[in-house]
């Protein structure tokens, strides 16, 4: 009878902040937000372009990527906030010349992901059928894989296998690497190797030795920012993936009925959910981010009468941490349905219950509990330091504590052990509070599930009465 009188005295102070006081434990159940979350590392991205900048219109979109600062004009009220900016450029735009490497590109580039709130996810492109490889290149005495005279005579495709192209390719990704990686907004690096846009495949794919070579040259230039492999070729995925790349897919969506060659081929239906059961990629997105791309823009989706519901419950399926819709605006009859989506994307923190005690003492141990949720579909894959701070109008005093939100896969995670109260704060009362801080900065970084967030990103727990050793004698 004791213990049930004591547990609803409990309950009742957690929704009765004045009740504090009266009580030794106090327990607090933050109020759930639905909410859309702008996080890092997550989100519907911007293409070739930052917050706030014009959208691509109709259904058309530029594999050409920004070389120069651009206007911004307000466009937020068609198309998400995100946290991710996707840029990609080709080799020829990157390097004009065999002695030159435009690498102001990508710096104005990740100043312009800095100055929008963002980071940059990049990919450096060899060619495709309309922006060939250098002219320098081509000229070097590298290997030409086809002839002019052939069907496909007009692209100039290169020799894979041809020690040439690892030499001049490789010496891109390696300077890039030393010039980039571990960049602050620097957020992904896609995996570009061999065929049309850097995918992986192409008509005159080299043995797999040549394909592995291009692969390994990004895990030797990218040790510290995270990679991700393009889907297409079943081996160099399997490989890629195995070395702790995530993954991504460039035709998200497609239902059929749009390929000359293969009128009944759908990439939704016959080949992504098969191929990553056979290469065994399931859990990748455990410990690296799965990141798509839509096939054409989702206003396509919707003129070829495709199945929304089916594409975004499929890409929830893969654990999708971020999606590139090519900068095109959402159908407005969907915009619901991609809110939702949005909502359990990537990783969705939810502060469920902290209990602390309602008195400790300045330079001693206090237990606490905490219970999280993780709603999304996908663990942060950076770094984050879970901090409880102690506040009074005088003094702001933090602690870290021994959290690797890394591991918080979908579902519960829980805190239960002791916090050491800072010895230097003085006794009285304060205001304890709680935040996901960047390490690097040491300013809150993720924005949680719950109300209540304050204007410098943290959340308030409840009052604390901090007493000093003498007091507690």
């Amino acid at each position: 009878m004791l213990r049930r009188i004591s547990l609803l005295l409990m309950l009742a102070f957690a929704v009765s902040p004045a009740a504090f006081g009266q009580n030794e434990t106090v327990v607090v159940r933050p109020e759930p937000s639905d909410e859309i979350l702008v996080n890092p590392g997550m989100g519907i991205t911007t293409f070739q372009r930052f917050n706030g900048q014009p959208l691509n219109q109709g259904l058309r979109w530029s594999e050409e990527g920004p070389t120069a600062k651009q206007s911004d004009v307000s466009a937020r009220s068609v198309f998400p906030d995100t946290s991710i900016a996707y840029c990609r450029w080709f080799w020829n735009e990157l390097q004009p010349a065999s002695d030159r490497i435009r690498w102001e590109i990508i710096d104005t580039a990740l100043e312009e992901a800095r100055q929008h709130h963002q980071t940059l996810a990049i990919r450096l492109m060899p060619y495709d059928e309309e922006h060939p490889l250098p002219e320098w290149y081509r000229n070097s005495g590298a290997r030409r894989a086809n002839k002019a005279t052939d069907k496909d005579g007009t692209i100039w495709q290169p020799d894979f296998s041809d020690p040439l192209y690892l030499k001049y390719w490789n010496a891109v990704v390696a300077t890039a690497g030393a010039r980039y990686d571990g960049h602050p907004f620097l957020d992904t690096v896609d995996i570009s190797s061999v065929g049309y846009w850097g995918e992986g495949w192409s008509d005159y794919m080299p043995a797999f030795q040549f394909q592995k070579a291009l692969i390994d040259i990004y895990f030797d230039a990218f040790k510290r920012t995270p990679l991700l492999m393009n889907f297409d070729e079943p081996h160099g995925l399997a490989y890629g993936t195995g070395r702790g790349a995530g993954w991504r897919l460039d035709c998200l969506g497609d239902m059929g009925r749009q390929w000359k060659d293969r009128p009944t081929f759908s990439h939704m239906l016959d080949f992504y959910p098969q191929q990553i059961a056979r290469m065994g990629i399931q859990d990748v997105w455990q410990r690296s981010p799965v990141s798509l791309e839509t096939c054409w823009v989702p206003g396509y989706w919707k003129e070829k009468g495709w199945d929304v519901d089916y594409i975004l419950d499929q890409a929830l399926r893969w654990h999708v941490s971020s999606v590139n819709v090519k900068s095109s605006p959402i159908p407005l009859e969907w915009k619901s349905k991609f809110d939702e989506f949005q909502k359990q994307m990537g990783y969705r923190l939810v502060l469920r219950r902290f209990e602390y005690p309602r008195s400790a003492e300045a330079g001693a141990m206090m237990p606490v509990y905490i219970w999280w949720l993780n709603a999304g579909v996908a663990p942060p894959y950076r770094e984050y330091s879970v901090a409880l701070e102690f506040q009074s109008s005088k003094r702001r005093q933090t602690e870290i504590l021994p959290v690797d939100v890394r591991k918080w896969l979908p579902g519960d995670a829980v805190f239960d052990g002791p916090v050491y109260v800072p010895g230097t704060l003085d006794p009285g009362e304060y205001q304890l509070r709680i935040a996901l801080l960047d390490p690097r900065t040491s300013k809150s970084a993720v924005r949680l599930a719950i109300k209540g967030r304050e204007a410098d990103g943290w959340y308030k727990i409840g009052l604390i009465n901090i007493t000093s050793a003498a007091q507690a004698r």
